[in-house]
């Protein structure tokens, strides 16, 4: 009489084993697939580019899938984990910049250039610069021209449907960020500024990146947020609690400039900015100061 054939413990956990490496496997996005950043083989320098069917691409992605965190498709900015970015901080790129492609799922789509903010030479392509910080928030963002988007010409090719689709795909799309989803606001070189302006008894506030050039009561007063993580934020808010809930994610010792009127050059507009009553204005500043604010009255 035959023995039944049967199947030992340990062999049944080697057979789970190995079906689990072949199903991860499976899912698991190839280096190049998906979204990715190629170098080109040959190093072609910008000024040197052509057609991109006619571009060889680098065997290895210089940004991969597993590299990124997150995608932002407001603000363009691609947050990688702290080996990738350490990668690009490493990169050599000369003033001319170092051209680079980027792809769906080996697909080119546009290509572009890494390029060092201290080049004095503009460009009119998309650009990374390269970065000098290793520290958070390990972002790199995806700028039009050099050294602002008055250089660049053309269409915006960013927001590729081919290259979202595979992001929202994997979970690594965003959309926009808002006060509620992001930890802490950017430091400002130059604080922050802050608006105000009263309608059918009502105040609202405007809380945006503090720079030199002066803005205009269109830019102040209207749009939707627009928050970065490495660069400019723009914050309206109504009433004064959703203000202190801007103001909980700036970063302790930053500067907030409160200004009752735009600067001296700006575009008036129709709306009338001022100052709330006393109460609420030192009611925010004691607010401030609690979260270690600077938050100055300039009048």
């Amino acid at each position: 009489m035959k023995r039944p054939f049967r199947i030992g413990a340990a062999t049944i956990s080697i057979l789970i084993m190995l079906a689990a490496v072949l199903v991860s496997g499976g899912c698991a996005v190839p280096d190049g697939g998906g979204f990715a950043v190629f170098l080109t083989k040959a190093d072609i320098a910008p000024a040197q580019m052509t057609g991109l069917s006619q571009v060889e691409l680098s065997e290895q992605p210089t940004i991969s899938m597993r590299d990124i965190v997150t995608y932002n498709s407001q603000t363009h900015e691609l947050k990688l984990s702290a080996g990738s970015y350490e990668r690009i901080c490493n990169l050599d790129v000369p003033v001319r910049g170092k051209s680079f492609v980027v792809c769906a799922d080996w697909k080119p789509v546009y290509w572009g250039a890494f390029w060092t903010p201290i080049s004095s030479i503009s460009f009119d392509g998309v650009t990374i610069w390269k970065p000098y910080n290793k520290e958070q928030p390990r972002v790199l963002t995806f700028e039009l021209g050099y050294p602002s988007p008055s250089f660049y010409g053309g269409n915006d090719p960013r927001n590729n449907p081919e290259l979202l689709k595979p992001l929202e795909l994997a979970g690594k799309l965003i959309t926009k960020h808002t006060v509620n989803s992001i930890n802490a606001l950017p430091h400002s070189m130059k604080g922050y500024e802050l608006y105000s302006w009263s309608r059918d008894g009502q105040w609202y506030f405007t809380l945006i990146t503090g720079t030199n050039r002066d803005k205009t009561t269109e830019e102040i007063i209207s749009g939707e947020d627009y928050i970065s993580e490495a660069g400019l934020v723009k914050i309206c808010a109504t009433g004064t609690d959703a203000l202190k809930s801007a103001f909980s994610k700036i970063q302790g010792g930053e500067q907030i400039f409160w200004l009752a009127q735009p600067r001296p050059g700006s575009t008036a507009g129709t709306v009338n900015f001022a100052l709330p009553p006393a109460q609420t204005v030192n009611n925010l500043k004691e607010y401030a100061r609690q979260r270690g604010l600077e938050l100055q009255i300039a009048q």
